[in-house]
């Protein structure tokens, strides 16, 4: 089993015991993501679980669900409008239940895979574990858009090191997304895990270098948080230039939130 897929379903039950404290009027309420509401956050997980299902086991259910998925953007659909329209009469517990449901077994089926096997997505097809970890990593920044919307602390664990990795896994995606050169080569990047375990990636480079906590790079990788609204020390122009339009999730180039858009404590 690997250990993505087992990090993927703890993600979800931790997050899955704290929606389900939530009244609800919380679910009716603005999230600081894209002003989708906390049952668009949650249909958003879900129905991305659904359709990667289709990618484990049913290659031509998934093409067509691209395909849909793709017609109604280009025809001016949101992607959020395009999952209340296939799950909108879905009330929030309902939805919770069948999206909790959904990911187990996504998890499950994911964990049982060859590692080696290649799966179809809305990009190039990706293996096994970068597809569980990509799973992780949205279930993981979209659960904070709640904490964020309601301002309750969140506690951490080193299974953010599947965004982390994914994080420093998209330094040149982040660039080519954009249309833009890649600027430099990636810089060497010293992460403070919550349990204190220290993770790091590439050469050592003074000149080019982000260092600081694990939490502060997921929340910037993820977008979730400006840089400047962290305490990572990021240095030299090519680490400066990634740390303020990272990005680690697929689709077209998006924006960070402005400094202090995100921050609170």
């Amino acid at each position: 089993m690997l250990q993505e897929s087992l990090d993927l379903r703890a993600e979800a039950d931790e997050l899955h015991a704290f929606l389900a404290t939530l009244t609800e009027d919380d679910w009716s309420r603005v999230t600081p993501f894209l002003g989708w509401t906390v049952w668009d956050v949650v249909a958003h997980l879900h129905f991305f679980d659904r359709v990667s299902m289709l990618s484990l086991t049913d290659p031509e259910g998934f093409a067509e669900a691209r395909t849909q998925l793709i017609q109604a953007i280009t025809a001016g659909v949101s992607g959020a409008e395009h999952t209340r329209n296939q799950l909108g009469d879905l009330a929030p517990a309902q939805l919770l239940a069948q999206w909790r449901e959904t990911c187990h077994t996504m998890a499950e089926q994911l964990g049982a895979s060859d590692p080696k096997r290649r799966l179809p997505w809305f990009g190039p097809d990706m293996g096994v574990r970068m597809f569980t970890t990509a799973r992780f990593m949205e279930t993981w920044a979209h659960g904070q858009d709640v904490y964020d919307l309601l301002q309750v602390k969140r506690e951490y664990t080193d299974r953010i090191k599947n965004v982390a990795v994914l994080g420093v896994k998209t330094f040149g995606w982040t660039f080519i997304n954009r249309k833009l050169e890649i600027p430099g080569h990636p810089p060497y990047v010293r992460l403070v895990a919550p349990s204190g375990e220290i993770w790091e990636w590439n050469d050592p480079a003074d000149e080019n270098q982000v260092i600081g906590t694990a939490i502060d790079f997921c929340h910037v990788v993820t977008q979730g948080r400006n840089v400047a609204d962290t305490k990572l020390e990021v240095s030299g122009d090519v680490a400066k230039r990634w740390m303020s339009i990272a990005q680690c999730f697929a689709g077209g180039a998006a924006d960070p939130p402005k400094p202090g858009e995100r921050a609170w404590s």
